[in-house]
């Protein structure tokens, strides 16, 4: 406790917070696991049908920068436990509908809806509770009890499909456990008071010339982790024929590595500063992809499988660098209210590019192969680096916060 206080205001709402968090990770857990095996074997989804589908679940991340409009009055706590109630409704649906391509589609888009509002908010929330320059620490332990709770749902799925085997029987009883977690953490969300709320004279619409560099970094990042979330496990399912439960050890394995990794991410943000940390992440993330698209290649499928899924749980280590542009915000602002609604608009603007991967990775992978596809995703990461290189951190720290 002494450690979170150390991070952590402590007239702060962090622990509510926190209980929140990792009650969404383990509903998270037993959707996630489960969903692409439902979409492959149950729905019947192509490949292009994938692409489809997750054009619609990424739609509200576009979407967000006017949702935001609309509730710019509303506090960051108030956000949060909107997505929360929005999140159950959703997930509610998928348990209930049939297995239509179309109705699945609408119940992922409303559960996504709510996802997409709460995922600026959980940054925002975990920067506003922070102590002063511990901003990464604070946002690498809100991750960590995220990704710890989503941990505990991957084991339980990767149980339960052991113990009584594959069975299309046993998505939708998970989809009504999963129902009833959210439905508990939009609970532990309540108590959540803060008033964070916007300057009512303030636009609705929140762009800054200054956060320009963030929001093309959103960009490139947006672009490069469409392909690995979207098509990495519908790659093993459709092309290794990797089982619910195989899947879910994997996501098991993935949620451990980054419960790990993520504090010492944080404080290595802390310390090192984050341009370092932008960069640096892509050189691995090039190694990543390459094994991804050419594993099978090189190695025999058995054997390419199994570097497929260590690429895949190093590209969600990988992944957790983005912290970095939410701390690299958080020093150009003035104030939390900036920093809430810098994060939404670039969410939005990272979904930009996010749905229209979403819509044509499909067709690359069916017409071009998986190779192509990863290829993609290594330049887009350098890119990335390279734009990350040309941030100026002292200029940044003083003279644009003196401008703001």
């Amino acid at each position: 406790m002494k450690k979170l206080e150390a991070i952590f205001c402590p007239d702060s709402k962090y622990r509510a917070f926190l209980l929140s968090a990792v009650t969404f990770g383990l509903a998270c857990g037993l959707y996630k696991g489960v969903m692409d095996n439902y979409l492959a074997e149950v729905v019947a989804m192509t490949k292009f049908d994938r692409g489809v589908l997750e054009f619609f679940r990424e739609l509200p991340g576009l979407m967000l920068i006017f949702i935001l409009a609309v509730l710019y009055t509303f506090s960051a706590e108030r956000i949060y436990k909107t997505g929360a109630f929005i999140m159950v409704l959703g997930m509610g649906m998928l348990a209930l509908v049939p297995a239509s391509r179309a109705l699945v589609t609408l119940s992922i888009f409303t559960y996504s809806l709510g996802e997409h509002m709460q995922f600026g908010m959980r940054s925002t929330l975990s920067l506003e509770y922070s102590q002063e320059g511990h901003g990464g620490s604070a946002l690498g332990v809100q991750t960590s009890v995220y990704e710890g709770g989503t941990l505990m749902g991957y084991i339980a799925v990767a149980a339960v499909f052991f113990l009584i085997g594959r069975t299309p029987g046993l998505f939708r009883p998970i989809f009504w456990t999963a129902t009833a977690i959210f439905a508990l953490g939009f609970a532990a969300s309540l108590r959540l008071t803060g008033h964070s709320g916007a300057d009512r004279t303030k636009s609705r619409f929140y762009f800054r010339r200054k956060y320009s560099k963030f929001y093309m970094l959103e960009v490139f990042y947006g672009a490069r982790k469409q392909i690995f979330f979207t098509f990495g496990p519908y790659v093993l399912v459709l092309f290794y024929g990797a089982s619910a439960m195989t899947i879910s050890l994997l996501f098991a394995v993935s949620a451990i590595s980054c419960f790990i990794a993520s504090p010492v991410i944080g404080r290595i943000i802390d310390r090192l500063g984050y341009k370092i940390v932008m960069i640096s992440d892509t050189l691995i993330l090039v190694i990543v992809c390459f094994f991804y698209g050419f594993a099978h290649h090189i190695f025999t499928m058995r054997v390419a499988f199994v570097v497929c899924c260590l690429n895949y749980v190093l590209d969600s280590v990988i992944s957790l660098a983005s912290m970095a542009s939410n701390v690299y915000v958080q020093d150009i602002s003035v104030n939390a209210e900036e920093v809430k609604a810098t994060i939404s608009t670039g969410l939005s603007v990272n979904h930009l590019i996010s749905i229209l991967i979403a819509l044509f990775g499909g067709w690359i992978w069916q017409t071009l192969g998986i190779e192509t596809l990863f290829v993609l995703s290594a330049i887009l990461g350098l890119f990335n680096s390279a734009y990350a290189a040309t941030i100026k951190v002292e200029k940044v720290c003083n003279d644009e916060k003196a401008l703001a």
